[in-house]
């Protein structure tokens, strides 16, 4: 029996390009090589297509150093097709192929612009459509959709680009702490806690490196817990067991930034999380409604506060979690019983059945 050819596309041209990278490297790992065979595409920084490596040890975070894509034979899609466009050599088809796993994070990837590419060229996908990838992508959207259908979301200001800072109303309504963070970027990237006002312009110009729409949410307590959502071939939806994120740091301003998700050994994962078993449950079914929400399909990572009297407050949704070996989507999956390669061809399996088009 012939294998499924599956694109794995990393890279891209976020600020989460190295992350992605280390994500892939642990996909290129763990595909099942009986039942897959692997057509690495790389995206560079600047969005070029490059053949990229097939070797998982290449995309390994090395101390503090993170891969990238950098050059490669360049390649287009035309269909199904992967063409190669090297420079000199005879135009020709390197390989077709039957799905992609798109495992980009953050802008020109997870926010549905390769989904509607992939759309475009009847190519069945990893991951939420369109609609979903955008709306999730952009924290201020998925917020403004969320709380539409009467989930729990946190007091926010969204600052257009136009707007300069926030107003001394919007100041009284929101009280300090503040997070101020891109509102359409993740892994914790271009994200200030702003604990004096006198720090607030700062941070903004900060979060506006990397997107010029900024979001400025009101400090939530409680304990961060995230839920994993799966769609199954069969049109199932299932939510994981939670993990609870737990800072280990004893500075009192210390969070869950950049450096203690990917490098630091600042935080740890309980899962699952301990808590009650009535507010797991909670948990699970509100991130279900989540999913629905936002019309997500595939996958989904639903991010929560847990408050002291069980209060729910959804954070975010991503629609393509990290899938690192440090990441909480596959760890989730695995404690709740669905290990890392049977989650893999779950979610290639599940982009097959459900094609492409109107769904």
């Amino acid at each position: 029996m012939s294998k499924t050819r599956v694109a794995v596309v990393f890279g891209g041209r976020s600020s989460e390009h190295p992350v992605s990278c280390v994500s892939a490297g642990s996909i290129l790992a763990n595909l099942d090589a009986e039942r897959f065979e692997i057509v690495p595409i790389g995206i560079t920084r600047e969005g070029g297509w490059v053949l990229g490596t097939s070797d998982a040890s290449q995309l390994a975070i090395r101390g503090t150093e993170f891969p990238s894509v950098t050059d490669g034979k360049s390649l287009v899609l035309s269909g199904r097709n992967v063409v190669s466009l090297e420079r000199g050599a005879e135009v020709g088809v390197l390989s077709s192929v039957d799905v992609v796993f798109p495992v980009l994070h953050g802008a020109f990837g997870e926010d549905g612009t390769i989904q509607g590419l992939l759309e475009l060229a009847d190519i069945p996908y990893v991951g939420p459509g369109v609609l979903a990838s955008a709306s999730a992508m952009d924290k201020a959207t998925a917020k403004k959709l969320l709380a539409a259908e009467g989930l729990p979301v946190g007091t926010y200001v969204e600052l257009s680009r136009r707007a300069t800072t926030l107003t001394e109303e919007q100041r009284d309504k929101l009280g300090l702490p503040v997070f101020v963070k891109p509102s359409r970027a993740g892994s914790s990237i271009g994200i200030s806690k702003v604990t004096d006002w006198s720090q607030l312009d700062a941070a903004i110009e900060l979060a506006r490196q990397t997107d010029p729409k900024v979001l400025v949410e009101a400090a939530v307590v409680g304990r961060e817990v995230e839920c994993g959502v799966l769609e199954f071939p069969d049109g199932r939806v299932e939510a994981s067991l939670p993990a609870e994120i737990r800072v280990l740091s004893e500075e009192a301003e210390a969070w869950y930034d950049f450096e203690t998700k990917y490098v630091g050994e600042d935080a740890e994962l309980d899962i699952p999380a301990k808590l009650d078993d009535e507010i797991i449950e909670r948990v699970r079914a509100t991130a279900l409604r989540a999913f629905e929400a936002l019309d997500c399909q595939g996958l989904a990572r639903v991010d929560f506060f847990v408050g002291a009297d069980g209060e729910l407050t959804i954070n975010e949704v991503n629609t393509m979690p990290g899938f690192t070996t440090t990441s909480a989507y596959p760890k989730m999956w695995a404690v709740t019983g669905v290990d890392y390669p049977t989650l893999l061809t779950t979610l290639v399996e599940t982009a097959i059945a459900r094609g492409t088009g109107l769904r």
